[in-house]
Formats: structure tokens, sequence, C-alpha cells
């Protein structure tokens, strides 16, 4: 009579062992192509609520907020899977000169986010956390990332591995800047996260001016295939957009040597927003070259979400801007942009949604 019933226990242990199996090869499967860069998703959802918030859309802006951190924790999971169950090709892609600046997405993605929460919410304690945490991995990504660049021995040719992507560097260093301000007051040692913040907002300006002259010498002098001029090039603004709001911020909330450098950081902070403001009609002529003369299909990817971030953040930032420089004059162009920001945003969510809902039918 036991006979049977280890035989049953034996069947029971080989079919759990064959449901785990069968669920790591399902889990390796869906996270092997994961993009680097999918933390756009958060960043984009996070500048519009900010925007919201800011022209008093309260509701909206708070709805987005939840649904953020769902986002967030969501492609977290995802990305530790990736990092459990496909480890070389995680690394694979952050030794890569194209993929790689997708991972300063989950830096900028976590200063949105903790941005939200001290706007919105006036939880300070808890922006504080999500500065630490991406301050820390900003560290280590930055000198990881640039260091294997750097080593490397086989190295691609400028029109093969530049493009917009890379200004994730600045927006993730800006994104710093941002919260470390916003969250400085409510610590006990509010001087030295100014001063972080504002060498952080310096050195997030000279990165930009060292990637866009590349970016631009590829754009001028090399020629662009309709298929390669993407949607992280509007990043071009989009770093620029998080620049104005960060000097902004720093103008707006700013204390110790602040001050003394106001009038500076106010021309520097003018100066990137016009240029900022300068990226988006090239951009959009850009778009309709590649979508309606050359015909390209507008199809649903990831990298879409490269497109939203910048057009919100540019209605953040100028927001901020006018209070800064006491410019209400300007707070023309958020109430315009606003609904473009709003837009893009839900045309690029009901693309994800139709996108995935055709992956799960099939």
């Amino acid at each position: 009579m036991g006979k049977p019933k280890n035989n049953s226990v034996e069947i029971e242990f080989i079919y759990y062992e064959e449901s785990v199996k069968n669920m790591i090869e399902f889990l390796q499967r869906q996270s092997r192509h994961l993009y680097p860069g999918y933390f756009a998703m958060v960043m984009a959802t996070g500048a519009l609520s900010l925007s919201l918030w800011y022209l008093d859309i309260l509701f909206a802006a708070e709805l987005l907020m939840y649904f953020n951190v769902f986002i967030f924790v969501l492609l977290l999971v995802l990305n530790g899977l990736r990092l459990l169950f496909n480890t070389g090709d995680f690394m694979k892609d952050l030794n890569d000169n194209g993929k790689g600046p997708g991972f300063f997405a989950l830096i900028a993605a976590s200063g949105v986010l903790g941005s939200q929460f001290v706007i919105i919410k006036n939880m300070t304690e808890t922006g504080f956390i999500f500065w630490l945490a991406a301050f820390i991995i900003w560290i280590i990504l930055m000198y990881t990332f640039f260091t294997l660049i750097i080593i490397k021995r086989v190295k691609p040719l400028i029109d093969e591995s530049v493009n917009g992507g890379w200004l994730l560097v600045v927006v993730s260093t800006q994104s710093l800047a941002v919260l470390g301000t916003l969250v400085a007051n409510s610590t006990d040692f509010a001087e030295v996260m100014i001063f972080i913040s504002l060498c952080l907002f310096l050195l997030g300006c000279a990165l930009y001016l060292n990637i866009i002259a590349f970016i631009f010498y590829r754009l001028m002098f090399l020629k662009i295939e309709v298929m390669s001029l993407t949607p992280p090039y509007w990043i071009s603004m989009g770093a620029l957009a998080i620049t104005t709001l960060a000097g902004s911020v720093l103008i707006l909330n700013g204390s110790g040597i602040v001050p003394e450098l106001e009038i500076f950081i106010k021309g520097f902070t003018l100066f990137f927003w016009a240029l900022g403001t300068w990226w988006i009609p090239l951009l959009i002529i850009l778009g309709v070259w590649r979508h309606i003369v050359n015909r390209y299909p507008l199809s649903y990817t990831p990298e879409l979400w490269g497109m939203a971030f910048p057009i919100a953040m540019y209605t953040v930032g100028t927001t901020n801007l006018s209070m800064a420089l006491e410019l209400q004059f300007l707070m023309v162009i958020p109430h315009v942009t606003i609904f473009a920001a709003v837009l893009v945003w839900l045309l690029i969510m009901a693309g994800l949604i139709s996108h995935h809902g055709k992956r799960l039918r099939n």
C-alpha cells in the first residue's frame, strides 16, 4: 500500500520540478530582449503628471502618479529577472555603445518619480530615499559604463553608435539635481545637498555640450537613413528641458552658495531653454520627413517613450522657468504644449496596449 504513495509523491515532485523549469524558461524568453531604456515610460508618465499638477489638473496628476508607481515596480521586477536569468544579455547591452546609455533611464525614472512624491504628495522623506538610491546607482553606472566603453578594444563608428539615447546620461544627472534641490531643506545637511545638486546641474550642462556635439556632427555631416532617425533623438530636446527644470528649481529653492551665483544660473538656464525650444520645430520637421515624405511605418516600440518624455518635461521646465525668472507671459507655452504632451502619451499608451494585446493573442 505504501509503494503507490511513494510513486505518487515522486510523480508530484517531477511535475513540480518540470513546472519550475518551464517557468524559468518562460521568464528567460520574456526578459531576454527587454529594452534597457524602458524606464523612459516612467519618465514620460512622471513628467506628464507634474505638468498637469503645475497647471492645476490635480486629480489626473495624482492618478498618473499612482500608475507610475505601478509601472516603476513592474519594470524593476522585469529588469531584475533579466539580470538574474539573462545575465549575459544584460551585460552585453551594458557594454554596447548604442544600448548601454538606455540603462541611465532607471536613474532618471527614479529622480522623476521621487520628484512626484515631493511635489504632489509633499513626501520629502520618500523623495530623499529615491534620491539616495538613484545617486548610488548613478555613481556605479556612470563609471562602469564609461570605463567599459573607453577600454573596449574594437569600437564602432559614430554613425553606428551615437544617438539621442546617449543624452539619458544628461537626463539622469539633471533628475538628481532636481530631486536633490527639492529635498535638501528637509534634511540636516541642506547646504551640502544644495551644493551637490548645483554641481550635478553644472555637470549635466557640460555633459550635454560634449555629447550633443557628436550627435550634431552625425546629423549634419553623415548620411542619415530613415530607419536610423529614431524617437530617442527627441531626448536632444528633453535633456535641455530637464536642465531648464534643474536650473529653475535651484533658483526657486536654492540656498547657501546659490544666491551668490543666481545671475549666472539664470543666464545658463535661459540659454538651455532657448536651445531646447529651437530643437522642437526641427524635430517635428524631421518626423514629417521620416513618416510622411518617406512613408516609414509608425508602429509601437518602447523607444517611443523617449519622445513622450521631452514634450511633457518641456511643459514642466517652462512652467518653472516662468516662476524663476518672473516672466508670466511664458505660461502661454505650457498651456499649449500640455495638449501635445497628453495626446502623445495617450497615443503611445494605446500603441503599447495594442502591441502587447496582439502578442498575448498570438
